[in-house]
């Protein structure tokens, strides 16, 4: 668009749009909370506002129990909502009635008075049970760990296949927790059993529970059915990449570790950035040159987190196949974390369950420490030492970008298998994928066609497999994996 000073705006990018999109729809405060005895099934719909926090800790550290406190507040605050208080309870482990004891129920309740919170946020996934029983102590909403996160989630599904992940893993969360008041979940379809209800009425029926259930359920069975027809979708894309022979490059890592930013840095990709929990969960995929001329391609993949929920894996079970398919993992690290090595671990174990679940090897990975900007030297010295393989980088600054570009370089081209092929004039199109993604060793033009020998991606070296054979000398035939 022209300006009257001659210039012209740069067009906003992907990412700019959707974040002003989310702030333009951000909760409105003032809506009231307080549990009402109400006659339909409570499906939990979330309107977060003041909260207070309670957590558990049964193992590990003080400094573990407090890492996981201040996650907490920061997915509830992700979630629009303002963090009052919190609390810690030593335990060997949760109460089984109310989570964290009726002593300490009384103190939470104590809490929620003093502070004008309307709701309770729990750092664990709570039974129906549990959730019910606190609820009557504190006489507030009470919500746990996974509610929040899925909450989170459809707050921030764009696509319409995020839609129905997070939608599916929503009702596998809510279908053993429907509950209601009063005579409307007890009360039979069917009318009066056994009595003079007359005709069509009589019969024991169907309870307005059940029938909640049962629509829920078909309800789910329909959002799979549409989920694996978008797998299909995906599963297509997926091997059409494959099939060109350009490596693939998966960005995993923890919840704002900054992928997408590294992904902005390394591709000009345009996504949205905010400092936020589950910012983007929808992945992308985007080509990049890396210096060597090579041809790369990068997806950007949901974020992780301690105690993911179970819900939310197996929703996005064929979004997490995308780290399955890739020749690398460019894993990402929040180096201004108090706790790094409890990111890495977490992200570790979601990946491993994953890929387990295709049957498949792991993929090589590359750590990358991200915000070192944001370390002070001795810190990051220290980070130094203990991931001495990793690479360091500043997204937001650009520093060890250029870096990271020769490492990935580097180790792509250790992934590349050695061939050597005797190739007929006519199939000039797989020279020319040679030296489009490969890199050419020898190459002599004789009789038979050009003798080639050159280090290829595998799905290449597969597709010129059947030209290995004419390769000549017993060292180039077929081909070497390094």
């Amino acid at each position: 668009m022209k300006r009257s000073g001659g210039w012209t705006a740069a067009e906003p990018t992907v990412g700019e749009m959707q974040l002003d999109e989310r702030s333009s729809l951000r909760r409105v405060a003032g809506l009231s909370t307080e549990l009402t005895d109400i006659t339909e099934v409570e499906y939990r719909q979330l309107r977060l506002e003041r909260v207070v926090l309670v957590g558990v800790w049964t193992t590990g550290s003080a400094a573990q129990a407090d890492a996981s406190m201040t996650e907490l507040a920061a997915l509830a605050e992700t979630a629009g909502s303002e963090v009052l208080e919190g609390l810690i309870q030593r335990r060997d482990k949760p109460d089984p009635a109310t989570y964290i004891g009726s002593g300490k129920a009384e103190e939470l309740r104590a809490v929620v008075l003093e502070t004008g919170a309307d709701t309770v946020i729990c750092d664990g996934e709570l039974t129906p049970a549990q959730l019910t029983a606190l609820e009557k102590v504190v006489k507030v909403k009470v919500i746990d760990r996974t509610a929040l996160i899925l909450d989170i989630f459809a707050q921030h599904a764009t696509s319409r296949e995020g839609k129905a992940q997070v939608a599916l893993a929503q009702m596998e969360y809510m279908l053993p927790r429907l509950r209601g008041w009063g005579e409307s979940m007890s009360r039979q379809a069917g009318g009066r059993a056994g009595s003079n209800g007359g005709v069509g009425l009589r019969g024991p029926g169907e309870t307005k529970i059940e029938t909640d259930r049962r629509r829920i359920r078909e309800r789910m069975a329909k959002l799979r059915r549409e989920i694996r027809e978008m797998k299909t979708a995906r599963d297509t894309m997926r091997a059409r990449r494959n099939s060109s022979g350009i490596p693939s490059v998966a960005i995993v890592g923890y919840t704002n570790a900054g992928k997408s930013s590294l992904m902005n840095a390394l591709t000009g990709a345009g996504l949205l950035v905010q400092d936020a929990l589950f910012a983007t969960l929808d992945p992308t995929t985007r080509r990049a040159d890396l210096d060597d001329g090579r041809e790369v391609v990068f997806t950007d993949t949901v974020g992780f987190v301690r105690h993911l929920p179970t819900q939310l894996v197996e929703a996005f079970r064929s979004t997490l196949e995308e780290v399955t398919g890739a020749d690398l993992l460019l894993h990402v690290v929040d180096g201004s974390d108090a706790l790094p090595a409890e990111q890495i671990k977490a992200v570790r174990e979601v990946i491993t369950d994953v890929i387990k679940e295709q049957g498949t090897s792991a993929p090589p990975e590359l750590l990358v420490v991200n915000k070192i900007d944001a370390l002070d030297p001795m810190a990051l010295t220290r980070l130094r030492g203990q991931l001495p393989d990793a690479a360091f980088v500043s997204a937001n600054t650009g520093l060890g970008i250029d870096a990271l570009r020769d490492r990935l370089a580097e180790v792509l081209g250790g992934l590349d298998v050695e061939i050597g092929v005797l190739l007929p004039y006519t199939r000039g199109d797989l020279l020319a994928r040679i030296h489009a993604d490969g890199r050419i060793i020898s190459a002599t033009h004789e009789e038979g066609g050009t003798r080639v020998r050159a280090r290829v991606p595998h799905s290449l070296a597969a597709a010129l497999s059947e030209y290995a054979h004419a390769g000549g000398t017993p060292e180039s035939n077929g081909h070497t994996t390094s």
